[in-house]
């Protein structure tokens, strides 16, 4: 059986920043990424925001996360050439009765120590963004937009730089502490690239048994599998019941704005119990996308339905009555690792270790959706931190 120090499953950026973290302290570290390679779920399939940390509620993991991830990621953006752009946001009141919660979203960013977020009229608004209509706006300009791909392909290079090592198409079959020897053992099962090219996902409905498995005894385990954490947790032998809570999916559309984008920043309609609503975001190139609406699915699926449309150009013009007819195309689909089900109270992120589930060397991290990307660096050191004071 092979001994490893530190195993990390999944390779998005969060496990990717786990990793770094880890190996930057001298440990041995190996990424299990049940995918042909690194990013393949949430990472790869968001809005590419760097989040200010307004909507949290206070003291709440999202909240102490986001902002002092935000700082970390926008320092290593700039340390490490990878592209990104403080182009700020507008947060949008588009009717007289949304001006409370316009204004209760104001005091939770100050409250979170967000303080460069200002509230401005509508005409202050419409002077930054002269095709947007609202009758209030809150302005953050902290708020920003990077390469996913670019900061994933960073987080993995000083990985690699301090030998962490991935291992692409490697999916966790097992998981069991073992008392006598302190030590977790792990079956791990490489599953070729082709069959991999011929499922529909690589994340929750993977096959039985069809590559060549491999054992091992390991000293710790950081969970950051995204939509397959909660099952990777379950799977463990004696973990509390509280600490396997079950996965909620909710499925979000991105449609790409075909020619040329008017707007300069980030537009945010008023958040709803799901997400931030149908927002307008932009990439690297200043291309126009909105999205993530909201579809509770029931299985991991990424084709845009481009009869979902429709809902879209109603909400968009909400703030951008000018909208053209006939200039939304699908884009791409994501799904959030929800631990609420529909209708529930949002959840906080879980990270959940010896603490809280009473196993040594192992931490879960679970439900870890936006702002996930922009909080990577933050929990990441968390992360670290954790199993070190676990371990004296």
């Amino acid at each position: 059986m092979e001994h490893l120090d530190t195993l990390v499953i999944g390779a998005g950026v969060v496990g990717l920043a786990c990793a770094r973290a880890m190996a930057q302290q001298g440990r041995e570290v190996v990424i299990a990424e049940a995918s042909a390679d690194m990013g393949y779920g949430n990472s790869s399939r968001n809005s590419e925001v760097i989040h200010a940390g307004i909507y949290y509620p206070h003291q709440s993991l999202k909240a102490v996360l986001c902002v002092e991830g935000k700082h970390l990621l926008y320092t290593y953006a700039s340390q490490r050439g990878i592209a990104h752009r403080r182009c700020g946001k507008l947060i949008v009141a588009t009717e007289e009765r949304q001006l409370a919660a316009l204004d209760g979203i104001l005091r939770r960013a100050h409250a979170n120590g967000v303080d460069d977020v200002v509230a401005i009229s509508a005409l202050e608004a419409q002077r930054r963004e002269p095709e947007l209509s609202c009758v209030a706006a809150l302005e953050s300009p902290s708020t920003g937009i990077i390469d996913s791909h670019g900061l994933m392909l960073a987080l993995l290079g000083d990985a690699e730089d301090h030998g962490a090592m991935l291992a692409r198409c490697s999916v966790v079959r097992a998981l069991e502490w073992d008392e006598g020897a302190k030590a977790w053992l792990v079956r791990v099962e490489v599953i070729d690239e082709a069959t991999l090219s011929r499922m529909r996902n690589a994340v929750l409905c993977l096959p039985d048994m069809v590559g060549e498995a491999h054992d091992f005894r390991v000293g710790r385990v950081i969970n950051a599998a995204g939509l397959g954490a909660n099952r990777i947790a379950a799977m463990v032998p004696g973990m509390p019941e509280g600490c396997r809570p079950p996965l909620h999916l909710a499925k979000g559309s991105y449609f790409q704005l075909s020619g040329q984008c008017p707007f300069s920043r980030l537009i945010y309609p008023m958040p709803n119990e799901a997400g931030l609503g149908v927002h307008l975001t932009l990439d690297m190139a200043g291309q126009g996308r909105f999205g993530p609406d909201v579809e509770w699915v029931q299985e991991e699926e990424y084709a845009v339905d481009a009869s979902r449309c429709t809902g879209f150009y109603r909400e968009i013009r909400s703030y951008w009555p000018g909208l053209p007819d006939d200039v939304l195309r699908p884009g791409y689909a994501g799904i959030r690792p929800k631990l609420q089900a529909p209708g529930e109270p949002a959840q906080d992120f879980r990270i959940d270790g010896p603490g809280q589930h009473g196993f040594a060397g192992l931490v879960n991290l679970l439900g870890i959706e936006s702002p996930g990307l922009t909080a990577s660096l933050a929990i990441a050191k968390r992360v670290a931190r954790l199993l070190a004071d676990a371990e004296g």
